[in-house]
């Protein structure tokens, strides 16, 4: 499945979110992520510009690779995946397997859909508290993404290609930044 998506920082989540349940989006999500990122300890996997990602989504576990797409102005991916019944066991097997993990992150996510697509703010814990909430956009193109940003009052140039680390990094920066 191809997966592009684009994340606007600093959101606020009540208006956005009313926003969206105007214009006819379904709350789909609202409970703790627990994601495991695991890599070979020569970093194999994200030298292949790949991603292995083991997530508890409230009840469900899910584990997924996602390989990088090139794409202006968007996150884009391949990814592929599958639920599996036990996020212990399976982080265990993949220990077993020589992998290790080089990130662990929880956070807290409400998902709404409209459209099909997804919109999901996402507030981290723990480590990367530091991270103010954001709203990821997650739609069939980078048009389309457009559209329905700026009908929530965003506008192209909000909307950044990030991922996880991107963002993690970025807040980081700022935090450390005197003045």
């Amino acid at each position: 499945m191809r997966e592009i998506e684009v994340k606007v920082l600093e959101v606020d989540k009540a208006a956005v979110a009313a926003r969206l349940i105007t214009l006819g989006a379904q709350k789909t999500f609202d409970d703790k992520i627990h994601a495991l990122y695991f890599d070979t300890p020569d970093h194999a996997i994200r030298l292949q510009r790949t991603t292995l990602r083991l997530r508890k989504e409230g009840s469900r576990t899910m584990l997924t690779v996602k390989r990088d797409l090139d794409e202006q102005g968007a996150k884009a991916r391949d990814e592929q995946e599958v639920e599996v019944s036990d996020f212990a066991t399976m982080g265990s097997m993949l220990r077993a397997l020589g992998l290790h993990i080089w990130l662990e992150m929880k956070k807290h996510r409400v998902s709404f859909e409209l459209a099909g697509l997804h919109f999901e703010f996402d507030r981290y814990e723990d480590n990367y508290a530091y991270i103010p909430e954001f709203l990821e956009i997650e739609g069939p193109s980078l048009q389309v993404i457009h559209e329905y940003a700026g009908l929530l009052g965003f506008a192209p140039a909000d909307c950044r290609p990030w991922d996880a680390v991107d963002i993690a990094r970025h807040y980081a920066e700022l935090r450390d930044c005197p003045g």
